[in-house]
């Protein structure tokens, strides 16, 4: 079926010629006016068509979320707020839509509404927007590191290793869970299952590409990850999309460089690429903070926001400093934080990062050398035997956007390491053969790659900028 998109219709200024268009129907007014979408761009095509003419029962089809396919005329429009239209010559319906039973209507729908339904919210306005967002900053991230000539990798889905020992991970199995293989000692014998082995799905796609660099010199992965962590918020989910470069003869500072020009290039794509969309979430989210206190409301437009982080570089300092600052700071002092900063080693909450971010320094932070009780063991342990060569990047409305590190190259340090938390040696002996041959100083970080599409579109819940949320009790579609 030949079609025009609407988006290359819209684009060009010239008129008087035929074409097809196929999309679905959005409002049909006065039996004449057809706003039609195809999802290539947010604007409508205004079809006018000749109604005396036309057969009823044809026109009573025509209703919202019908698909339909119409040739004709693309003329200038002198309609306010169009510049071009169709002067319908053919229309067929492809496919009819109850307007008793189809729940999008023409009215403003709730988050949680949409949610319930979302095999059909990307036909709304912000939908649309949202994933055609997230489409260009998925080809922003992988334009950026092709032209740095990194090697894209792809790790395994399905590993038996927990690369951040948190131990919150979805198990592999073919086992009858009803009636499960059993050792001598009554315990699950993994040797009886598909692997031979206790497998999960994985959290991080980072130790795999730690190999991958270590030959390669500079790789990243871009995959799903998941997380068996019991949390409802508007941050997290179970299953979402990490990228993760490593980068062999790097060190921290390296990596902290690395981290905010990926960023940086990754939102003026999308600004150079996506205008009308994030005009439009702007403008949704002007009219959302209407009913919020002011000292509530953003202190900057989406597009305003958006272009402060890529002007300013980011504000750098180690967690020794941002301890000092937030347990001098008011909210602190007057005991309204949550959780209260009293001592040095304390774990950063949400609350915590977005006062740095948004009231401290209104600028992104990227925070350093974290205690090394807090994070992981493969962390580059720092000449103070306290604190590792770690790095989060936060933003505002988001709080932690990229955690990275400076990988621990020294095999007797991270075999103590190892050792100090629990994690058996004799299995992850293919990760530490890496230092064992040819090591070097690298570095890496991941990005959890729905927050910064959330960052991007101002949206407030990340559950709105992946296609089907996968959160506790919910695994709907």
């Amino acid at each position: 079926m030949y079609r025009s998109k609407i988006k290359d219709i819209l684009a060009k200024q010239t008129f008087d010629y035929e074409t097809s268009v196929a999309g679905w129907v959005r409002t049909f007014r006065n039996n004449r006016f057809i706003a039609l979408n195809d999802g290539s761009c947010l604007s409508n095509i205004q079809i006018v068509v000749d109604y005396e003419n036309m057969d009823e029962a044809l026109l009573k089809k025509i209703n919202t979320g019908a698909a339909i396919h119409a040739k004709g005329q693309i003329i200038e429009s002198q309609g306010r707020g169009q510049t071009h239209e169709m002067v319908c010559t053919e229309l067929q319906v492809l496919g009819e839509s109850d307007p008793e039973k189809y729940p999008l209507q023409p009215k403003r729908h709730s988050m949680e509404f949409l949610r319930e339904i979302a095999h059909l919210r990307f036909r709304t306005n912000t939908f649309a927007s949202v994933f055609r967002i997230r489409s260009n900053a998925a080809f922003a991230i992988h334009k950026f590191f092709a032209e740095k000539g990194f090697v894209y990798l792809h790790s395994p889905i399905i590993t038996g290793s927990d690369a951040e020992g948190a131990g919150e991970m979805f198990h592999v199995t073919t086992m009858d869970l009803k009636a499960p293989a059993l050792n001598e000692d009554g315990e699950i014998d993994y040797s009886q299952d598909f692997f031979n082995s206790e497998t999960n799905l994985t959290v991080s796609g980072q130790l795999e590409a730690e190999l991958g660099a270590l030959a390669l010199s500079e790789v990243y992965t871009f995959g799903p990850t998941f997380r068996a962590e019991n949390s409802n918020t508007t941050r997290h989910l179970a299953e979402f999309w990490m990228i993760e470069p490593e980068v062999a003869f790097c060190d921290l500072d390296g990596d902290m460089d690395l981290a905010e020009e990926m960023l940086k290039y990754v939102i003026q794509y999308v600004m150079d690429h996506n205008q009308e969309d994030l005009a439009f979430l702007e403008n949704r989210l002007v009219e959302e903070e209407k009913h919020k206190p002011q000292n509530e409301r953003s202190p900057m437009l989406l597009r305003e926001k958006l272009a402060f982080c890529i002007e300013n570089d980011f504000e750098r300092l180690t967690y020794t400093e941002a301890i000092r600052i937030l347990k001098n700071s008011k909210p602190n002092k007057k005991k309204k934080f949550q959780y209260l900063i009293e001592e040095w080693g304390a774990d950063l909450q949400s609350e915590h990062e977005r006062y740095l971010v948004e009231k401290h320094f209104k600028k992104p932070v990227i925070l350093t050398d974290y205690p090394k009780d807090i994070k992981a063991f493969y962390m580059r342990l720092n000449d103070d035997g306290k604190t590792v060569r770690a790095m989060d990047i936060l933003f505002p409305g988001i709080g932690e956007i990229v955690g990275g590190s400076q990988r621990e190259e020294r095999l007797e340090l991270l075999e103590k390491r190892m050792d100090e938390m629990d994690i058996p040696k004799e299995e992850m002996s293919w990760y530490l053969d890496t230092r064992r041959f040819g090591t070097c100083e690298h570095a890496g970080f991941g990005l959890g790659f729905g927050r910064l599409v959330q960052f991007i579109t101002g949206m407030g819940n990340i559950r709105d900028v992946i296609p089907f949320p996968r959160t506790p009790g919910n695994a709907k579609f």
